[in-house]
C-alpha cells in the first residue's frame, strides 16, 4: 500500500521545533512528507534539518525558476492527500481566510483541493483578538480541520492558549482525516468517551477536584474516532483542545457528567476514563465562605453518582462493551479485579497512580488490561497516545467489523 503524502507548510514561530518532531514520527507511522518552509519558519528550523528528515527537498520559493516551470505551486497542492499547516501563525490563518496569495504557501493552500489541517500556535493575545477569531471562524466555515492550540506557558513568558499541540496529537488528526473505509474498522459504531477531572462546588470559588489531565480520554476518543466510530466525549474541566472529528460535551460536576452521558446512549462502547470524583459536599454555598476566628465547620460530602457503574448495569441501554479504569496507589491488581466484578464492566484497565508516578498530568502511562476471559495483559510504559491506540485494536478485534 502507498504511504499517504503530505505537504507540511511550517509557519514562522518557535513551535516549528516540533515539525522536526512530527516528520520524524510520521514517518513512523509510514507517512511521506513534503515540505513547504516559509521564510518567517527558517529563522526558526534550518532546510537542511527538514529535508534531512523528510528525505526529500524542501521548497521555500514561489518564484523558483525550476520548479514553477512546472508548476510547482499547483503540482505540490495536488499530490498530497493532506495539506497540514504547523506551526498555523496568526498571519497564515489571515491570508488563508480572505484568499492571499503573496508567497508559495500562501499559494499553494489556496491552490490546493486536498482537505487541509492546521495547527495554531501564538500568543494568547493573537490568539483571542477578535481578527483572530473571525479568520478561525472563516476557516471552519470553509471546512478546514483544526487540532489545537492548547493551554499552557508560552515561550514569550505569558500564560494561556496559544501552544501548538504535540506530535502526537498532530498525528491523531492527521490518521482520523486519512483513514480510509477499509481502515476503520469501528465505522457505524457509536461510542462514548468520558475524560478529564469533575468539579464539585464548595462555594462559587473553591470545589474540590483532582490532578486529572485528561490527557489518556482525549487520546482514547481520538483513536476511536480514527478507526470510525462516532463519538461523543463528554469531558470535565481540562485545558486540553476538543479533539476533532466527534462531538464534544464539556461538563463541571460529576452529576453533569453522568447527565451527559445518559444523553449519549445509546451506543456501543463506552470508555469510562475521567476521573470523577466520588465525594461532593452535601451545599454550595451561594457566596464564598470567609476564613474566620474560629476554625472552620466541618464540610459535609454526600456520594455522587458512579457513572461507569451506571453503565454496567444499565437496565435499558448497557454498552456492548464497557470500559473503566481503576487508577490505584496500592494493591492495583487486586483492587482494579474487584472494581471489575464491582462495576459490572467487561474491561478495566489499572494504573498506578501513586507518588511519583506522573501519570496524572504526565504524557505517558504504564496500565494493566484486565479482562474476565483472559490473563490479566501488561503493556509496557507507553505515550498515552499508544496506550489509546492499543485500546482501540483490543476494541476492534471485539467488535470490529
Amino acid at each position: 500500500m502507498d504511504a499517504k503524502r503530505i505537504l507540511l507548510v511550517i509557519g514562522g514561530g518557535i513551535a516549528a521545533y516540533k515539525t522536526l518532531e512530527l516528520i520524524r514520527r510520521g514517518r513512523e507511522r509510514g507517512l511521506a512528507f513534503r515540505t513547504i518552509l516559509t521564510r518567517a519558519g527558517a529563522e526558526f528550523v534550518t532546510p537542511l534539518a527538514v529535508s534531512s528528515l523528510a528525505e526529500s527537498r524542501v521548497y521555500s520559493d514561489l518564484f523558483s525558476l525550476t520548479d514553477e516551470a512546472e508548476m510547482g505551486h499547483i503540482r505540490l497542492s495536488r499530490e498530497a492527500d493532506l495539506v497540514v499547516v504547523a506551526p498555523a501563525t496568526a498571519d497564515l490563518m489571515a491570508k488563508m481566510a480572505q484568499g492571499h496569495a503573496d508567497d508559495l504557501a500562501s499559494t499553494t493552500l489556496l491552490a490546493t483541493d486536498k482537505p487541509v489541517l492546521v495547527a495554531p500556535a501564538m500568543n494568547p493575545m493573537m490568539w483571542q483578538h477578535k481578527a483572530t477569531r473571525r479568520n478561525v471562524a472563516t476557516l471552519r466555515a470553509d471546512g478546514i480541520h483544526f487540532v489545537g492550540p492548547a493551554s499552557g506557558d508560552m515561550a514569550c513568558g505569558e500564560v494561556g492558549s496559544g501552544r501548538m499541540a504535540e506530535p502526537a496529537e498532530i498525528l491523531a488528526a492527521i490518521q482520523a482525516i486519512l483513514a480510509p473505509a477499509g481502515g476503520r474498522p469501528l465505522a457505524g459504531r457509536r461510542a462514548i468517551v468520558t475524560s478529564g477531572p469533575t468539579h464539585e462546588a464548595i462555594d462559587p470559588v473553591r470545589y474540590i477536584a483532582n490532578r486529572s489531565s485528561g490527557r489518556q480520554g482525549h487520546a482514547i476518543a481520538a483513536a476511536l474516532a480514527a478507526a470510525g466510530a462516532e463519538v461523543t466525549l463528554v469531558s470535565g474541566p481540562v485545558s486540553l483542545p476538543d479533539p476533532p472529528g466527534m462531538t464534544v460535551r464539556r461538563v463541571e460536576s460529576a452529576r453533569a457528567m453522568q447527565e451527559a452521558v445518559e444523553a449519549a446512549l445509546p451506543a456501543d462502547i463506552a470508555v469510562c476514563a475521567a476521573a470523577v470524583a466520588d465525594w461532593r459536599p452535601a451545599m454550595a454555598a451561594e457566596a464564598k465562605l470567609k476564613k474566620g476566628s474560629h476554625q472552620p465547620a466541618a464540610l459535609e460530602l454526600v456520594e455522587n453518582p458512579d457513572i461507569l457503574k451506571g453503565l454496567g448495569h444499565h437496565p435499558r441501554m448497557r454498552p456492548e462493551l464497557v470500559v473503566g479504569f481503576a487508577a490505584e496507589t496500592d494493591d492495583l491488581l487486586a483492587n482494579a479485579g474487584a472494581k471489575l466484578e464491582r462495576k459490572g464492566c467487561d474491561w478495566i484497565l489499572a494504573n498506578d497512580v501513586g507518588a511519583g508516578s506522573g501519570v496524572f498530568g504526565g504524557a505517558r502511562n504504564r496500565v494493566h488490561l484486565l479482562r474476565p476471559d483472559a490473563p490479566v495483559e501488561t503493556w509496557p510504559e507507553l505515550d498515552k497516545a499508544e496506550v489509546a491506540t492499543r485500546l482501540v485494536a483490543r476494541i476492534a478485534e471485539r467488535l470490529g467489523r
